[in-house]
């Protein structure tokens, strides 16, 4: 527990370094969200009462010193574009990217599992050139030009799957509906994690294969099948907790590219929406919910080490 707290405890300050930076960031653009909510018929007056109002007149550090000063009290605030809830737009939307990222990442996870120790155990052989040769064109190949090829092909030419959204209107409460809307942005997200964690695992069992206990267990007569998957599986599963624990951000920002493509009413196109308003509330809200969530799964990621090999416990 003491380990736990000093972990959170090293990591506030540069929590708050990140977001005073990205504060000031989003302060240099030459617009602000009062940009984006005026009409042509509005006066100057008018337009700096609004500004007025919402504290964009105030000097940076007394508008961060503001922010900060809710969000150490759990309110995210408002919305400076729709006058929202951030809050409310936020619980009403993470959960629907939990529910297209989280299967989407342990499909991928357990694939490339599988796809990694068949590269790695076969070294240089076809097996892993040509599962090798895939994950350089998963990786090299862009998210949002692999979606919209999706698209085209299986959401308007053969009109198998509806192009955008979670649901049918009329059908929220259909399974079958949301199965179809989901097919697509899961193929999409699957496959864009599929690469970097096979080249991963395939890293490991490369290592793990030129360690003692293996030549050890040659000579005993163990078989290639047994070595690597009673073996070499389990000591491959180490490293890749570390990949488990820092995917926990991904719950909520690993899919703005593909949730807006596909209009999914998750935190991507809400994200988007409020970084080209330039609504500050809400890009830092995501951020400090991220940054989080890295924390999160640094601390996921020890306690998982330790339930894995208990050796690393009495080392911390």
């Amino acid at each position: 527990m003491k380990y736990i707290v000093k972990r959170i405890l090293q990591a506030i300050p540069l929590l708050l370094i990140i977001t005073f930076i990205c504060f000031m960031l989003i302060n240099l653009a030459p617009y602000d969200a009062i940009d984006s909510i005026t009409t042509p018929d509005m006066t100057k007056q008018e337009i700096e009462a609004k500004r007025e109002a919402y504290g964009l007149n105030d000097p940076v550090i007394v508008q961060y010193g503001r922010w900060l000063g809710n969000i150490c009290r759990g309110e995210f605030g408002y919305s400076l574009r729709s006058r929202t809830s951030i809050s409310y737009d936020l619980k009403s939307r993470i959960p629907s990217t939990i529910k297209l990222v989280l299967p989407s990442y342990l499909t991928a996870f357990l694939l490339a599992i599988v796809l990694g120790l068949v590269a790695g155990s076969h070294k240089n052989q076809w097996q892993d050139k040509l599962i090798d040769g895939i994950c350089s064109i998963g990786i090299a190949t862009p998210t949002f030009w692999f979606a919209m090829i999706i698209m085209f092909f299986f959401g308007y030419k053969l009109e198998l799957f509806p192009l955008m959204g979670m649901h049918t209107i009329g059908k929220e409460d259909s399974i079958l509906d949301f199965l179809q809307h989901f097919i697509m942005p899961y193929v999409v997200l699957t496959v864009g994690f599929i690469p970097d964690l096979t080249r991963y695992v395939r890293g490991s069992t490369i290592g793990q294969l030129k360690e003692d206990y293996v030549i050890v267990q040659k000579s005993f007569g163990a078989s290639k099948a047994e070595i690597l998957f009673k073996h070499v599986s389990k000591n491959v599963l180490l490293p890749l907790i570390t990949k488990l624990g820092m995917a926990l951000p991904m719950l909520v920002t690993g899919a703005v590219i593909t949730e807006t493509i596909f209009s999914w009413p998750g935190i991507g196109p809400y994200f988007v929406s409020a970084v080209q308003a330039m609504d500050y509330p809400i890009v830092m809200s995501i951020l400090v919910l991220s940054g989080t969530l890295v924390i999160l799964g640094n601390l996921l990621s020890d306690i998982l080490y330790c339930v894995t090999d208990p050796r690393i416990k009495s080392m911390k």
